[in-house]
């Protein structure tokens, strides 16, 4: 029996390079048929937006990406998963998330990486806040509904 993969999570200030990780992740390997990944980029929210604020609960964040991954490790058979997600300030075209999930198929890479994505936006322990092209300084971002019912689809599955 092959043991289950760790996941490699990281909460950072820095950029990424997804193309490096997305390498780690594959390097040496033979049995991966599909690579799914997907970066999160800070948008200008129709030019209004120069940057993203954002915080976390340090040693409670990487503890609950490392759950949502392990649950996407056994529910698609993972062969291997990253997510790593910055913090601080984020000027918009700026990356902000990398998840990277390896399988055996490509549905499963999908659905692997979708998964996620859509626990991390709902339940990982990130606020962010709203910096304006005029200065404003905004209020903390609300959760949305529509990531809610994101989420929710896989609880229904």
């Amino acid at each position: 029996m092959t043991a289950k993969p760790t996941p490699t999570i990281r909460v950072q200030r820095n950029d990424f390079d997804a193309a490096a990780e997305a390498q780690a992740l594959t390097r040496g390997r033979k049995d991966i048929g599909a690579l799914v990944s997907f970066v999160g980029l800070c948008r200008d929210e129709a030019g209004s937006l120069a940057a993203l604020e954002l915080e976390h609960y340090p040693g409670m964040a990487e503890a609950e990406m490392t759950r949502i991954c392990e649950l996407a490790v056994e529910r698609f058979s993972l062969l291997g998963i990253t997510a790593i997600h910055r913090f601080g300030r984020i000027e918009a075209g700026e990356q902000i998330v990398l998840v990277i999930a390896a399988a055996p198929h490509r549905q499963s890479a999908f659905d692997g990486a979708n998964f996620v994505m859509d626990f991390l936006k709902t339940s990982a322990p990130f606020w962010k806040k709203e910096h304006g092209q005029d200065g404003s300084s905004g209020e903390w971002v609300a959760a949305k509904d529509a990531d809610d019912s994101a989420r929710d689809r896989w609880i229904k599955e």
